[in-house]
């Protein structure tokens, strides 16, 4: 996809840097566009060296090309990040005094808009005004978020963080098909404790249940994610932190089988300590530590025979960790797939670390009518295993 990315004269430009490379890593072609103000916070051979393509903001320059037309038509998306209140004055109005505003009044594509301002801007009569009058004109603006602004004041109108203008922006480019779906998705590892301090864990890292989060709110679904230890933001996600198995099994209680899809690439222990310490275990109090460990329950088992029992129409996803490739793989994946009733599963080899904490993966992803093998990013993942839901309607 081709992403024009414009830029205007806020102390915020310098987050423009990271928005770009999120589209360029993503495999998008990008050119920066920014305005002659925007050049004095951030520099033109960094957003050349970022995008891999020239930068020019001046419309008399290459006069005989017709820039403001050629790139108008260039660009499949157009994100304005940041964007000032003059900005946003400018254009509300339909002026075009420069190379950007003549590229947005020219453009068809979709126009994604992140302004960023002090409060008192923001919330100012003309600047509300402004906002109106783009959005009913179908331009995607979206709200700033509130923090820590220029110099000591505090408040709304900071720029989002980049990966929140990037997933907005690519939302407005996906299909809907999960319009009107709510879906759970359980994603991280749990830990079980063995004293205060020490706890049993696991290496998954949670990137694939955001992925599939994120793709679930960018196709039109209202989404809940299980956080298992680790931190994630995102004003469009319900994020439900999580630690325990215990924890997991209760929220899968409460709104599991409320929800349209329930999606596990989460780790879940399956076994537990029979007795937790109450104080730290002393490490000269003894030259071993053996611990009794118990079996935990199958939570995703128990989800499908309460959806079962129930008689609701929830499908559940499940997931396969495995040392083994191929047949042995698919072989594995299809017995739990049989065994716990799912929908779906995917199966993946995590021999050697595969898959952990990384961008990238290959999957399996199988259900009774067949398989396929997916490789990509995690979110291309994601993608693939709703469309395969979809398709197994």
């Amino acid at each position: 996809m081709r992403v024009l990315v414009g830029i205007t004269g806020g102390i915020a430009a310098y987050k423009s840097a990271e928005l770009i490379r999120l589209f360029v890593e993503a495999g998008h072609e990008v050119r920066a566009v920014p305005t002659s103000n925007a050049l004095r916070f951030i520099g033109a051979a960094t957003l050349e060296a970022l995008t891999h393509n020239s930068v020019n903001h001046d419309l008399y320059s290459d006069v005989e090309e017709v820039r403001h037309i050629e790139l108008a038509k260039w660009a499949d998306l157009v994100v304005v990040a940041p964007a000032t209140a003059s900005f946003l004055a400018r254009y509300s109005a339909g002026l075009a005094d420069d190379l950007l505003g003549n590229i947005l009044l020219a453009t068809v594509a979709p126009v994604v808009v992140a302004p960023a301002m002090h409060t008192e801007m923001w919330l100012n009569e003309a600047t509300v005004n402004n906002v109106t009058i783009l959005r009913t004109r179908g331009i995607h603006v979206i709200e700033p978020a509130a923090g820590r602004l220029t110099g000591r004041d505090t408040g709304v109108g900071r720029l989002p963080e980049p990966g929140e203008i990037y997933r907005e922006s690519m939302g407005l480019l996906a299909k809907q098909d999960l319009a009107g779906l709510s879906i759970l998705v359980v994603a991280g590892g749990t830990r079980e404790p063995i004293d205060p301090v020490r706890y049993i864990g696991n290496r998954s890292s949670g990137k694939q249940g955001v992925a599939l989060a994120e793709a679930a709110v960018a196709r039109g679904a209202s989404v809940h994610l299980v956080a298992c230890n680790f931190e994630y933001e995102n004003r469009s996600i319900d994020v439900i932190p999580a630690e325990t198995p215990r924890d997991v099994e209760s929220i899968l209680r409460s709104i599991g089988s409320e929800t349209d899809i329930v999606i596990m690439p989460a780790a879940i222990s399956d076994y537990r300590v029979a007795e937790v310490a109450s104080h730290k275990i002393k490490s000269e109090q003894s030259e071993a530590l053996d611990l009794h460990l118990l079996e935990n329950p199958d939570l995703i088992a128990n989800l499908v025979q309460m959806v079962g029992k129930n008689q609701l129409s929830t499908k559940v996803v499940g997931f396969a960790a495995e040392t083994a490739q191929g047949p042995e793989l698919l072989s594995l994946a299809q017995k739990k797939l049989a065994k716990k009733q799912l929908d779906l599963i995917v199966a993946n080899d995590v021999s050697e670390g595969r898959g952990f904490d990384q961008t990238e993966n290959s999957v399996m992803i199988v259900s009774s009518s067949g398989h396929r093998t997916v490789a990509g990013s995690k979110r291309e993942i994601a993608d693939a295993i709703f469309d395969e839901l979809a398709n197994s309607n």
